[in-house]
């Protein structure tokens, strides 16, 4: 279950961990990645920048230019996905790194498994949006329109500056008038298992809820359903 390019997919480490670093670039290049590995923020930044990477795979706590700053320059002109790598376990230290436009979050120590269907997801959500379309769809879901182009949300003339992740997962809960699983939308969303410790899911979740908030749109939103998963609906609805 690894559908990836044909070519080898390019990976940038930045990590300044010797140990780490080296195990893995070592690993990545074994499983078939083309991995180029630098050991400060502000070197990662100027790569990032001039080389076309599929995967950016980046520690929090660099020298020169920490992981979020990085991230923030990054974002101004790249849409390049980025996994960010910490120890950092703190809740507010994942929720900034998704605000500024993270794709994923591995806390450390993790495994290289793991490491590994994080970076395959990431390719596989690219690879589906890079496939050919028909066309454009535009649908207006309850006065919030959902452009399948931009791969973001209006309401009135407010874009909400979701990422790909949040928009497919707000426009996969638009679809649907039933709750859906946790297990449902990593797999189909996602693009990978569901694991309980993992809480990816829940901090795309809570940024799709900020972001429609900011924009002023409150004819629904994401509701959690205790014990079994999410659903978008009118916040006075029952369920």
């Amino acid at each position: 279950m690894t559908p990836i390019p044909a070519a080898a997919p390019r990976i940038l480490s930045i990590e300044d961990d010797l140990v780490l670093g080296a195990y893995v670039h070592e690993h990545l290049g074994r499983c078939g990645f083309q991995v180029t590995w630098c050991q400060n923020g502000r070197q990662g930044l100027e790569m990032a920048r001039a080389q076309n990477f599929d995967v950016v795979l980046m520690d929090i706590l660099l020298p020169e230019l920490d992981g979020l700053a990085v991230l923030t320059q990054l974002r101004r002109s790249h849409s390049t996905p980025v996994v960010l790598v910490s120890a950092l376990g703190a809740e507010a230290d994942r929720v900034s790194g998704f605000r500024l436009g993270a794709d994923d979050y591995l806390p450390k120590p993790f495994s290289m498994v793991e490491l590994r269907v994080r970076i395959e997801a990431i390719l596989r959500r690219v690879a589906l949006d890079r496939r050919p379309q028909p066309a454009a769809r535009v649908a207006d879901s309850h006065n919030l329109r959902l452009d399948d182009e931009r791969f973001d949300a209006c309401f009135g003339e407010q874009w909400a500056g979701l990422t790909r992740t949040e928009y497919r997962l707000l426009e996969t809960l638009s679809r649907n008038d039933e709750v859906l699983s946790k297990a449902f939308l990593y797999q189909h969303v996602l693009q990978r298992g569901y694991a309980a410790h993992d809480r990816s899911l829940d901090m795309h979740i809570s940024q799709i809820r900020r972001k429609l908030k900011t924009i002023g749109y409150t004819e629904r939103e994401v509701r959690t359903v205790w014990g079994k998963g999410y659903l978008l609906s009118a916040a006075d609805e029952g369920v």
